[in-house]
């Protein structure tokens, strides 16, 4: 027997191990798994390509058994296994990982045909969160001598000669009052079906199956060794897509997601080169119950060479794509990757512009067929709307994307579509905002752009207040509000310019009577129905922006409306010749609150604005 000391501080490393990289302690079984995986890649890359290995037996297995009584774990691969000097340099030091050597010394489509798993000696350490001693029994292939490794994983560790029939490693671990819970045939099953389902080898649980026979007094007891495969042996996502059907592809999103439906849609994205990495993403029939709840839950899985890393890092997507089920498979990250290192990490962050990228071009392909899209876009429009706000990178292709309903067309429509309607010299896009889209279809502000015959879009999701404004232009057009003071300036006429001169005289008289209730008083060139409307200035947020901020918790800054009236109307022109006095007056406030209720705001004192109706009536009478 040799005896060594651990090369590092073992202590406070494995103290940062158990405390700090793994938050769930049953990580450990997957992190052997991932060991034995990595163990029988090697060896099949050897076999296949070293005349030295060609001749050794490769029958890939892991086995897994336990020992209720004796609190004891054992995982077993017929892997490459390890010599006296392997054991030192992999295990006699924590973080020295004998696969990130070998990886290094393979190149070009050798490196990605290897398909290695994993740092081992940091995720070899992981099993002391449950043991309080290791044992591992290794034979090298094509060696004949085999070894016994045990340590208590503080004070140093011994190896001694052992006797083994096949080349591999057995880890046998003598489980501490953590680790007795994972001593179960059905715990065992549901950590290697949750994170190692798809290792590329078949894992076999051994376990002893006892039942009774026959009755009374002749019945007996029988115990029988069982064996079990417990994991699917294959990385649905790796295999080449030619080899799948539609079917397959449905029943593992369902597996994946646990929803009963069928997708709408899937992308299935191998990439190699500068990075190597495969991605499957779902886009599920309906949207998800939570996916307005900022406490949702993420839909991708993060896997590193085929081993499950997490299934709750909402980095993994934009959060405008929250709703994308699916797997990214990385196999340039390390396994024991951290959530701290995952949103620093330049290859994940590179994996994730790209996939968000292949998304948003499925997007587009899928919307060519109009009427598959607009169920989509029924369920995910809104978070496409978020999009825009979010991801500037993207915002041409979301805006190609998105849709509104338009005062030309029936259903929705795109910023393309909206821009080969328009009309000659026509150069800005016209949308109106609200609550209400019946009402928003009535509003005054829309009167002079029907005459004219300009399509404005209609926005009465509450999101396009954010939003819209953000965007500003679609390639070279503009976008603007009618619901501000400047959207008609550029569609005066000179018939409207003299018609605003002439009004002045009775905007000084309105400005009087409504003092601060308004920001201003102008002559409208946007109204022919009605004698009046109110806008926003084009500097402050409009009348539903205040609303929903205020609603939200939020100070909502504080600005007056704009009330336009129309000059050609016969109220206002039959102003202009009123003496001032309590009529005028009267006249000019319900010119005012009229205009406010048919925006949807609310009247300071309802019960004044409904006297003064009932005084106009009862002159009128």
């Amino acid at each position: 027997m040799s005896q060594h000391q651990f090369q590092t501080e073992v202590s406070q490393l494995l103290h940062l191990i158990i405390h700090s990289l793994y938050s769930h302690k049953e990580i450990f079984l997957r992190e052997l798994v991932s060991n034995s995986s990595d163990a029988l890649d090697k060896l099949k890359h050897l076999t296949l390509t070293d005349d030295a290995y060609k001749q050794v037996e490769f029958d890939p297995r892991i086995d897994i058994s336990f020992d209720e009584k004796a609190k004891k774990l054992t995982i077993s691969d017929t892997g490459i296994g390890m010599n006296e000097n392997d054991l030192v340099e992999n295990l006699g030091t924590i973080a020295n990982s004998g696969t990130k050597k070998f990886v290094e010394q393979l190149t070009g489509d050798a490196k990605r045909d290897s398909n290695l798993i994993g740092q081992f000696g940091v995720g070899f350490y992981s099993c002391y969160m449950v043991a309080d001693k290791v044992e591992v029994v290794t034979r090298k292939a094509g060696e004949n001598d085999a070894y016994l490794w045990s340590s208590d994983g503080k004070t140093g560790f011994d190896i001694e000669k052992a006797e083994r029939d096949t080349h591999g490693t057995s880890i046998t671990l003598h489980l501490n009052e953590e680790g007795v819970e994972y001593v179960s045939r059905w715990e065992i099953q549901n950590i290697v079906k949750k994170y190692s389902n798809h290792i590329p080898f078949p894992i076999f649980l051994h376990y002893e199956d006892t039942r009774t026979e026959g009755e009374g007094d002749d019945a007996k007891t029988i115990t029988e060794q069982k064996e079990e495969q417990i994991n699917a042996a294959s990385a649905f996502w790796k295999r080449s897509k030619s080899d799948l059907t539609d079917n397959d592809y449905k029943e593992f999103y369902k597996d994946l997601s646990h929803d009963y439906e069928d997708p709408m849609f899937w992308s299935h994205v191998h990439a190699e080169g500068t990075l190597d990495y495969t991605t499957l993403f779902y886009i599920p029939s309906k949207a998800p119950f939570d996916l307005y709840r900022a406490d949702y839950t993420p839909g991708v899985k993060l896997y590193v060479k085929r081993v499950f890393i997490t299934d709750d890092e909402k980095e993994l997507m934009p959060t405008y794509l929250r709703f994308v089920k699916g797997i990214i498979d990385s196999e340039d990250l390390p396994l024991n990757v951290s959530r701290e290192i995952l949103q620093q990490n330049r290859v994940l962050a590179k994996i994730k512009t790209n996939s968000v990228k292949k998304i948003l071009s499925e997007f587009t392909q899928y919307a060519k067929d109009s009427e598959k899209y607009e169920h989509f876009y029924k369920e995910f429009g809104r978070p496409l709307k978020e999009g825009l706000y979010q991801d500037y990178e993207n915002r041409d292709t979301l805006l190609e994307l998105v849709r509104f309903k338009s005062t030309k067309v029936e259903g929705l429509t795109s910023l393309a579509d909206y821009a080969s309607r328009m009309q000659g010299d026509q150069n800005t896009i016209y949308y109106i905002t609200g609550e209400n889209e019946a009402s928003l279809r009535l509003s005054p502000l829309l009167e002079m752009y029907k005459k004219k015959d300009i399509e404005v879009l209609i926005l009465d999701d509450e999101i396009d207040e954010i939003v819209i404004p953000s965007v500003n232009k679609y390639k070279d057009f503009e976008l603007k509000s009618v619901n501000r003071s400047d959207a008609a300036d550029e569609l005066k006429t000179d018939d409207d310019k003299k018609a605003e001169e002439n009004l002045k005289p009775l905007i000084e008289r309105i400005k009087k009577v409504l003092g601060d209730k308004v920001k201003d008083v102008k002559a409208s060139s946007r109204l022919s129905d009605s004698p009046s409307c109110i806008v926003a200035d084009t500097s402050d947020p409009t009348f539903q922006m205040q609303a929903m901020l205020k609603a939200m918790g939020q100070d909502a800054p504080s600005s007056k409306p704009i009330l336009e009236i129309n000059p050609g109307h016969s109220i206002i022109e039959k102003m202009q010749k009123m003496e001032d006095g309590d009529l005028f007056n009267d006249s000019v406030l319900l010119v005012f609150e009229q205009a406010l209720v048919v925006e949807g705001l609310k009247l300071e004192n309802p019960a004044d604005f409904v006297k003064r109706m009932n005084d106009v009536i009862n002159r009128a009478l």
